[in-house]
């Protein structure tokens, strides 16, 4: 009896012993994945102003837009506006009427992958830029027809005279001014870094130039995402224009601000620089799903 009662000891022993390593095994197998998110470093890297671009050919619809921008400014009517995306306010979705030749119409170039200056919400345009194009089509009596295209082509369309006005969260630049005649600026913008939630080395950053020495000690190893054609690839890549003498990084240039901050999450790369405003609208919308 008391040999079985060993025996019987020594079994129950064993199985508990491999149903805790099977336990084991199980809960490191299954345990969730830890929630990767994205952060904005709160320096700002340049500062640059935003401005639209009126085709070369409209010297009438410049001094117009002019106008009207100064209106908005003054009335109080541009800051409600920014209050539907910077505060409490509700975006008001735009719509674009089909192009027409025989019409009387304002066609304004953009790439609706910008928020909060313009993005798509279903099949409506929502936007800063496209609130403004639309009270300013109503303005000079016009139907507002939007070309929604890749950003580096936005400049190139108005210049060919396919459309009339880049509203594209669009800085003034040099070069930009051979396709498009600029408005007066309408907001000052900046570029930042965005890092994923678990990198602290920028932690302790009070401004640029402690940012730029930590990625200048970085090499071609580390990646660096951009919107191809916008203010944070010239950062990046060097500008002489601008003064911007480049980063050692590799760039990694992606159609929108949204692709590259995901691409972030994936692992694929290990930064990313756009525009203020885009990177808070996109981190948290991206981080609000994740």
């Amino acid at each position: 009896m008391m040999k079985m009662k060993k025996l019987l000891a020594l079994s129950l022993s064993m199985g508990l012993m491999v149903a805790s390593f099977a336990g084991c095994g199980k809960s490191a197998q299954d345990a969730p994945k830890e929630k990767l998110t994205a952060k904005v470093i709160e320096v700002n890297l340049t500062e640059e102003e935003y401005a639209f671009g009126v085709d070369k050919a409209q010297p009438e619809l410049l001094a117009s837009t002019n106008e009207f921008i100064k209106q908005i400014m003054s009335d109080g009517t541009y800051d409600e506006i920014c209050n539907k995306y910077f505060g409490d306010g509700t975006p008001t979705p735009v719509e674009s009427a089909t192009f027409d030749a025989s019409k009387d119409q304002l066609v304004i170039a953009t790439n609706a992958a910008f928020a909060p200056f313009e993005y798509m919400q279903g099949s409506s345009y929502v936007g800063i830029d496209m609130e403004i194009a639309k009270l300013l089509a109503d303005h000079l009596g016009m139907e507002l027809v939007i070309e929604n295209m890749d950003f580096d082509a936005v400049c190139l369309s108005v210049g060919q005279h396919k459309a009339d006005i880049a509203m594209s969260g669009l800085t003034v630049k040099e070069d930009r001014k051979e396709y498009v005649d600029f408005t007066d600026t309408y907001y000052v913008a900046s570029q930042k870094l965005i890092v994923l939630s678990t990198d602290t080395e920028f932690d302790a950053c009070q401004d640029a130039a402690s940012v730029e020495a930590i990625l200048n000690s970085k090499d071609k190893l580390s990646k660096i995402g951009v919107q191809t054609g916008t203010t944070g690839q010239f950062y990046c890549e060097g500008d002489a224009d601008w003064g911007f003498t480049g980063l050692p990084l590799t760039t990694v240039g992606y159609k929108n601000g949204s692709l590259a901050v995901q691409d972030l999450l994936n692992g694929n790369i290990n930064y990313v620089i756009i525009d203020a405003a885009p990177a808070k609208f996109i981190t948290e919308a991206i981080n609000s799903v994740q």
